[in-house]
């Protein structure tokens, strides 16, 4: 028992050193992964649903498992935008869903957002700290990074899931979004 402690601790420490380049997985590769082994995985996307009902999500997601939330109380009058706040639940909320699905904290999570750097990557960090043994991130998330100029200047049209063609929807998926 003592031993396996600290192989955990001795994995969890090697796991939170990770870069973002080993931690994260490209759309092509995440969804090979869920061609190859969907039902040994976990795959989460971490936006706020309101994002996923105006720009839709992945075909294979898991469930819609909000990292940050936004509140629609606390506007940020410098950035133009409401602020995001933690969501508290989030390794419970996602500890649940792994046993819905009959995993367990060992089995693999992949975590999306919508660039794969503001919720993507956090969340998989933040879920290696909580003693998930095996997360990862989609590099560039489902919407990839906005263009720096031309006729689609600000327009996220350069990369991730959707702009690389893998499977999504438009529509919220009833089964999988988030319902506070």
């Amino acid at each position: 028992m003592r031993l396996r402690y600290w192989l955990l601790v001795a994995l969890s420490c090697w796991t939170l050193s990770l870069s973002a380049d080993e931690l994260g997985l490209t759309p092509a590769e995440t969804a090979a992964l869920l061609q190859q082994q969907g039902e040994q995985m976990l795959f989460v996307d971490v936006r706020d649903p309101v994002e996923i009902m105006f720009v839709g999500t992945p075909l294979g997601i898991d469930a819609n498992i909000p990292f940050m939330t936004v509140d629609r109380h606390d506007f940020d009058a410098d950035n133009n935008r409401f602020r995001l706040h933690q969501n508290p639940e989030f390794a419970a909320q996602v500890a649940a869903a792994l046993e819905a699905k009959g995993l367990d904290s060992d089995a693999l999570v992949v975590t999306m957002c919508r660039s794969g750097s503001e919720r993507g990557e956090p969340s998989a960090r933040y879920l290696l700290e909580q003693g998930f043994s095996n997360v990862r991130f989609v590099i560039k998330g489902f919407q990839g990074d906005a263009r720096k100029d031309g006729p689609q200047q600000g327009l996220r049209t350069l990369n991730g899931w959707q702009n690389e063609g893998q499977p999504w929807q438009p529509r919220i998926d009833p089964q999988t979004i988030y319902r506070p």
